[in-house]
């Protein structure tokens, strides 16, 4: 199976989408589409199925779409329910219709064999059995009853009418026959969104063992990571291929970028100076011949492009806490958390300032339910929760349900803070990345990832010490999700938020607080720690090999301290002695271009001044670094 767009192109009227689409699915391939919210992923991922948005592109190559095998394509917006009267089983086993076609015909050939042997039937029976083997008949019931408990559906839940269920689930259960039904390319546009992190590490293993291709859209890094062997991306109009997962695509541009750069620049200095002896010497008599050929040899080269500069446009704050909590900012004793007296969970923690909380689990048990109660939005069940001395909270809810709809952006903050200016309103907006006449946009009319951004705006502008976070990465690519991780890491305060972005997770958090079927589990350690301390506990290691990894516990608030300030004074340590090296080979480097064989060769100059250039830049990047870790000893 193959398929090949070259040379394609989308737009809408004047609009040009992308403007030179080369984009290839070979079997077996999973490909990753990424770039920023807006830059045509999912536009993208449609016209693999709605050929007609294609147009001829701006490449030289003859425009042309090619299929090999005629593959069968499978998205999820496509499949409907036919009749929602049919239960969820009936739905689910109309992906296994040709087993179960060929299941019924065994077991036809079985009882005629019983009643009469039958040389040519046998033959035709011991095929069939062959066949049945490799479509997969002896573990397909296996396979859909795993991926319907994945998914968080019960036993019962089969025998349930499509109508019966909400919208939610109806999408889920589309999403499980899509996936069953296994067809030769599989378009999947943002698969793990609303999906919790055991449902996505199924997903996972599913799709890294998926024998056909597969084309995701995600801002999920970690899970790009794991399945994918193809990356392109969406920048600038164009499309970019590279091999490998998704961090191997980081690797690659930003390597690419920095050689195209360099190469740039020594050629433009190459060219000036080039310029400089032509425009010297043109008009003299003995000299004009050289000048010349110095002027051939620009027009000669092969011009390198200077690189586009990463395409980062994306939100940023910086703000500082003006009241400082006490040491202990919460403390939770057997919290019992639920509503109408149906207790989903119970939680006992310490949280200590500083701290940043993950909360991590299915879906269901109680996760965004525990950050409602802790707000005072719904009451407690049972148990107790205090918290610590000038606490000051503010609370981020994925629903978005204290934003106005018919009120404009503008308005909206300047109700919140009447305080401010509107120079600084509109200062504060654009550094979210609302300008110019959006500021009077209607909040009703905002996509999800503009009513994100200013739901954060709002949080972060009341400088409280204690954020709670409720999924704040949905409708975020991933350069928002960078920038709000940068932000967070920066954060002086103490954090709580809840995710099922484990890379967003584990870049943010020092402890979690796991939801996991046998109750809910206080681990000191970030989310790959947690990971290790889980796969011990399942290898069957004793308790105390256990608390040798990580045993989850609550941790003493000057152990915390002492800790972090030690972790400090080790890195600062660090910083010093890579700052003093970089210097030393400075030195050494310019001594070296005092020597009178190298003082003549312009190549090895510009050579070493690259290098001096290139430790010059290190050491900036490191004194920036060992000033703001000096500052917090």
């Amino acid at each position: 199976m193959n398929y090949k767009i070259i040379n394609g192109a989308i737009a809408y009227g004047a609009e040009t989408i992308l403007e030179e689409i080369n984009f290839e699915i070979k079997e077996k391939d999973k490909i990753a589409i990424i770039g920023n919210n807006g830059s045509g992923k999912t536009t993208l991922l449609k016209s693999i199925i709605y050929n007609e948005m294609l147009e001829e592109g701006i490449g030289e190559f003859k425009f042309g779409i090619y299929k090999q095998g005629n593959p069968v394509i499978g998205y999820l917006k496509q499949i409907e329910f036919e009749d929602s009267e049919n239960t969820f089983l009936d739905e689910i086993l109309k992906s296994y219709k040709t087993i179960i076609e060929l299941e019924n015909k065994i077991n036809c050939m079985q009882e005629k064999l019983q009643i009469k042997s039958d040389d040519k039937l046998i033959k035709e029976y011991s095929r069939s059995l062959e066949k049945y083997e490799i479509m997969g008949g002896y573990t397909y019931k296996k396979e859909y009853e795993t991926a319907i408990k994945k998914f968080g559906f019960t036993q019962q839940d089969k025998s349930k009418k499509i109508s019966d269920f909400s919208g939610g689930q109806r999408t889920k259960i589309a999403f499980l026959k899509l996936l069953l039904s296994k067809p030769d390319i599989l378009l999947l546009d943002e698969p793990t969104n609303h999906l919790d992190i055991r449902t996505i590490e199924w997903l996972e293993g599913y799709l890294k063992n998926y024998p056909k291709a597969a084309v995701i859209v995600s801002h999920d890094r970690m899970f790009l990571d794991k399945i994918v062997n193809k990356v392109y991306e969406i920048e600038y109009a164009s499309l970019t291929e590279y091999k490998g997962n998704y961090s191997a695509f980081e690797r690659q541009k930003r390597e690419n970028y920095e050689k195209q750069r360099k190469d740039y620049e020594y050629q433009q200095k190459e060219i000036k100076r080039l310029q400089a002896i032509a425009d010297r010497f043109r008009y003299k008599p003995t000299k004009a011949k050289m000048a010349l050929s110095k002027l051939k040899k620009i027009e000669q080269m092969v011009k390198i492009e200077e690189p586009n500069k990463y395409d980062l446009k994306t939100f940023h704050t910086n703000f500082k806490i003006p009241v400082q909590s006490g040491n202990l900012v919460l403390s939770a004793k057997k919290l019992q958390i639920g509503y109408d007296n149906n207790v989903l969970s119970e939680v006992s923690f310490e949280l200590y300032k500083g701290q940043k909380l993950a909360i991590i689990g299915e879906n269901g048990k109680g996760k965004s339910t525990l950050l409602k109660t802790l707000m005072g939005f719904i009451p407690k069940l049972g148990g107790e929760y205090e918290y610590g001395y000038h606490v000051i909270k503010e609370y981020f809810d994925q629903q978005m349900d204290s934003l106005n709809r018919n009120s404009s952006i503008i308005d909206d903050i300047s109700n919140d803070f009447p305080d401010l200016t509107i120079t600084q309103i509109r200062q504060a907006l654009g550094s979210f990345l609302f300008s110019g006449e959006e500021v009077f946009k209607q909040i009703g009319v905002l996509s999800g990832g503009e009513k994100v951004r200013l739901q954060l705006l709002k949080v972060f502008k009341k400088q409280a010490n204690l954020l709670l976070l409720d999924e704040p990465t949905n409708h975020m690519d991933i350069v928002g999700k960078e920038s709000l991780e940068n932000i967070l890491k920066e954060y002086e305060g103490t954090l709580i938020f809840v995710s099922h972005d484990r890379y967003f997770v584990n870049k943010i958090a020092n402890c979690i607080l796991a939801f996991e079927p046998e109750g809910v589990i206080y681990f000191n350690g970030n989310y790959e720690e947690y990971m290790r301390y889980k796969e011990n506990k399942l290898e069957g290691n004793s308790e105390k090999q256990i608390e040798n990894v990580h045993k989850p516990k609550n941790i003493d608030n000057e152990y915390f301290r002492n800790k972090e300030r030690i972790r400090r004074k080790n890195k600062i340590n660090k910083l010093e002695s890579e700052i003093e090296l970089r210097e030393n080979k400075i030195k050494v480097l310019k001594q070296e271009m005092q020597n009178e064989e190298i003082a003549t060769d312009y190549m090895q100059l510009k050579e070493l001044e690259d290098q001096i250039k290139q430790l010059e830049q290190e050491i900036e990047t490191k004194m920036i670094e060992w000033e703001a870790l000096s500052c917090n000893i």
